[in-house]
């Protein structure tokens, strides 16, 4: 299986363009959101991070499937 370069970087692309929405709109809502980031257990953040992974497997397959 080869890599498609092109899609590779547009998906970059984009998840940076999404990151940098809140940073840019809105920074003090991004600070209280880091702190409560850091706040949280480990096992809490294994898990909002698995479904995130989940939830991002679920619509590549639905987009690319």
């Amino acid at each position: 299986m080869s890599i498609a370069w092109p899609d590779f970087a547009a998906a970059l692309g984009l998840l940076l363009v999404l990151e940098g929405i809140l940073p840019f709109l809105s920074p003090p809502s991004l600070r209280r959101a880091y702190e409560r980031l850091a706040s949280m257990n480990d096992a809490a953040l294994r898990v909002a991070g698995a479904t995130s992974m989940i939830a991002g497997l679920a619509v590549l397959w639905l987009v690319r499937g």
